[in-house]
């Protein structure tokens, strides 16, 4: 039996995969305290839904990629401790993150997810990490397509110069 047939799971992990799942991991926990955070600042019912979801989310990714970190004998990153509820009319003002601002993060953080996502599918030769982080992927991109949709209904996407000129071709 060769190295990188038999049990997915038994198979040792190169330190590609090591690396970009402690990375994942530690990426994560800082998210899902920075979206925590965020969540005191929102106003938006829909965008603290969204916000909600997007915690939900990540503590459901961190458990199984801990789980393979752990079994493979790595050390876990470690977690930024859990935010407290906050009453946003507590917030000062000119403190408070506002909604479009929070939507543009969030959007920022799915991108950089999917993107975390697709190299670690890229680099792994086990098919579990791949297939889990594939996974991973769509939940992202599916949670992009929602904040996407958030942002265009609340007006909050901010459009990129739109190229109108038709190219002239000789």
């Amino acid at each position: 039996m060769g190295i990188l047939s038999g049990s997915q799971n038994k198979e040792p992990m190169h330190y590609g995969e090591v690396f970009g799942l402690w990375s994942y991991a530690a990426t994560a926990k800082a998210d899902y305290a920075m979206v925590q955070t965020l969540m005191n600042h929102t106003g938006d019912k829909e965008l603290k839904q969204l916000l909600e979801e997007a915690t939900r989310g990540i503590k459901q990714e961190l458990e199984p990629v801990e789980e393979i970190l752990k079994t493979n004998g790595i050390a876990l990153p470690p977690a930024p401790p859990e935010r407290s509820l906050a009453n946003l009319e507590e917030i000062p003002v000119g403190a408070r993150v506002n909604d479009p601002e929070i939507s543009a993060a969030l959007s920022a953080k799915i991108a950089q997810s999917l993107v975390a996502c697709s190299a670690i599918i890229g680099q792994s030769t086990r098919e579990d990490i791949a297939a889990l982080f594939g996974q991973y992927h769509m939940n992202k991109a599916q949670l992009g397509a929602k904040a996407l949709r958030l942002n265009k209904e609340k007006g909050w996407l901010i459009l990129p110069p739109q190229h109108t000129k038709v190219p002239v071709t000789n």
